[in-house]
């Protein structure tokens, strides 16, 4: 006996007894360079995945990104300096809203007044 196929290999099946060729189509299997069905099936790149997941409804954009990489300051260091986690500093940064107290303590570790929120922050309504 075989040894691949007592090991559950299965022995190879043209496009004309599987079913799956279309008229015209060369012959080539779904899912292969060639194929019809071309990019469908395939899934979205990843630059679209973080783009489409940076703002969704709800989401206030801000500029803390752009003054903790003014600063020269990883996430890292800032979520040290404020005492958040770093996953935080990234939901804030990706503009996901946040608690009144994060925002001041990002504020601080920023170096900046609370007088400077509302250009951090810009969705923040001053009272």
């Amino acid at each position: 006996m075989d040894p691949e196929r007592s090991q559950g290999a299965k022995a190879p099946v043209s496009a004309s007894e599987s079913g799956s060729a279309i008229a015209g189509d060369g012959g080539v299997p779904p899912g292969e360079p060639g194929s019809i069905s071309g990019s469908a099936g395939k899934p979205a790149s990843k630059s679209s995945k973080r783009e489409s997941a940076r703002l969704k409804d709800g989401d206030h954009p801000n500029n803390v990104r752009r003054l903790r990489q003014s600063a020269m300051m990883s996430k890292a260091e800032l979520a040290r300096r404020a005492g958040v986690s770093p996953l935080t500093i990234d939901r804030v940064e990706a503009g996901c809203p946040c608690r009144m107290d994060t925002k001041r303590k990002i504020l601080e570790a920023l170096g900046l007044q609370p007088s400077a929120a509302k250009d951090v922050f810009p969705e923040i309504e001053l009272g």
